[in-house]
């Protein structure tokens, strides 16, 4: 089966850690934060992007959307999960399985779009 692309919507703070580990890996979880989620289509991810992170402090006022690739098999353990529309959908791995999900992504993370809130000030981050 073909590659599983998935997006992630990331701040300013999550961007630079996936860029320290070379494109390759998402950054652990925070202790408050029981679920790493990526989402399954662009578009949601630009909306969390565009209209949350650029106007969230702990985002750095700054919002970009992320793409990669899991192989299928890997991608079929989890439920998808619809958490409005239905395009807003993610799945739900949990923290502790977050380093085995890095294992399972296929190249690079690629960096496909950024956006920037009113309160941002280093745009020399991309």
């Amino acid at each position: 089966m073909p590659p599983i692309t998935l997006y992630r919507p990331v701040g300013l703070y999550e961007l630079r850690l996936i860029q320290e580990s070379g494109y390759e890996s998402f950054p652990p979880r925070l202790s408050m934060q029981p679920i790493f989620y990526p989402v399954l289509n662009e578009p949601y991810a630009t909306q969390i992007a565009r209209d949350w992170n650029v106007n969230d402090v702990h985002s750095g006022y700054m919002g970009a959307v992320t793409a990669f690739d899991i192989d299928d098999a890997y991608f079929s353990r989890f439920e998808v999960q619809t958490v409005g529309a239905t395009m807003h959908q993610e799945l739900w791995v949990p923290a502790e399985e977050l380093p085995t999900f890095n294992a399972h992504i296929i190249g690079k993370i690629r960096v496909l779009s950024a956006f920037y809130g009113d309160q941002f000030s280093d745009e020399r981050v991309l």
